[in-house]
């Protein structure tokens, strides 16, 4: 069964058109037609059922369909294996990050690229949970720093080290000149909150839920600096990681740990633990491990 084929059959059925995946595949729609037909007459089942509505799949189709589509996957993660293998000097490496490593990942990059001077580094912001796994499984990254942890049979989560959430405020709120802040006072204030699908998102209710605390979410973000912007014009409270604090000097903002076990997250290295990681990525690895050797 020629691979070729299968792409032309699976082209086919997401566009449910001949002429718009012939255009997508710049070939001549006869040409396709050809092809469908002698993957069919192959098979000795009709694939596709035409009429003038519209174009289904057969139930020989939709079989075919899913099992090209993970073949066709394979295939490509395949060549870019097969491309990386002699990734030793110089190539892509990409990684996933969280917005909180901006403190220490340039350290590592640096100490990398005395290495490896000729590696272009491509960091990508991968930030709620089912981007994580998607990311590793469709080759997207190489390696994800993450504060998810993914219990996986095929991704390997490394800890690096544990960090707090902080309660961020303005420095105008009446909790400001406060020593210590409960759960319990942020209670009816206006709260900034990552959107649903975030893992801080679920640490921080998780963190309420322990102390029987209703957060009044006023607004939900993707992004700290969008909460930390609405902080500045004291809209609201937030909670956000200890790390993407680090270095700020805005006197604007107060900052203060809540004393909660559930404030606290790990930070993990993942990748895919089948595939192959060329020796420039294997190294960024062990540079990472090397800098949390207490947790890697």
């Amino acid at each position: 069964m020629d691979i070729k084929h299968l792409h032309y059959f699976v082209t086919v059925c997401d566009q449910l058109s001949y002429s718009k995946a012939a255009q997508k595949l710049h070939i001549s729609q006869p040409s396709l037609s050809n092809a469908i037909k002698n993957l069919e007459q192959e098979v000795g089942s009709p694939l596709l059922e035409r009429n003038t509505r519209k174009m289904e799949l057969t139930d020989a189709g939709k079989i075919l369909y899913q099992k090209a589509l993970l073949l066709l996957s394979q295939m490509n993660m395949l060549k870019k294996e097969m491309e990386e293998v002699k990734l030793t000097g110089s190539g892509d490496l990409i990684i996933g990050i969280i917005e909180s490593v901006k403190h220490w990942i340039p350290k590592v990059i640096r100490g990398y690229q005395g290495r490896f001077p000729s590696i272009n580094i491509k960091l990508i912001e991968v930030l709620s949970g089912k981007a994580v796994k998607e990311s590793l499984r469709k080759y997207h990254t190489h390696l994800l720093i993450t504060n998810q942890f993914i219990n996986e049979e095929d991704i390997e989560s490394i800890p690096l080290y544990d960090e707090r959430l902080m309660l961020v405020l303005h420095k105008d709120h009446a909790l400001a000149e406060k020593e210590s802040v409960r759960l319990k006072d942020l209670a009816s204030e206006p709260f900034i909150i990552s959107t649903e699908g975030f893992q801080t998102r679920e640490d921080i209710l998780t963190a309420f839920s322990f102390e029987q605390v209703d957060p009044q979410i006023k607004f939900e973000i993707e992004r700290f600096e969008t909460a930390l912007t609405l902080v500045r014009e004291n809209l609201g409270v937030t909670i956000i990681p200890e790390n993407y604090l680090s270095g700020s000097t805005d006197a604007s903002l107060v900052r203060k740990t809540i004393d909660s076990p559930a404030l606290e997250r790990t930070v993990y290295l993942a990748y895919l633990k089948n595939r192959y990681l060329a020796p420039a990525v294997q190294a960024f690895l062990e540079e990472v491990r090397g800098k949390f050797p207490s947790k890697a």
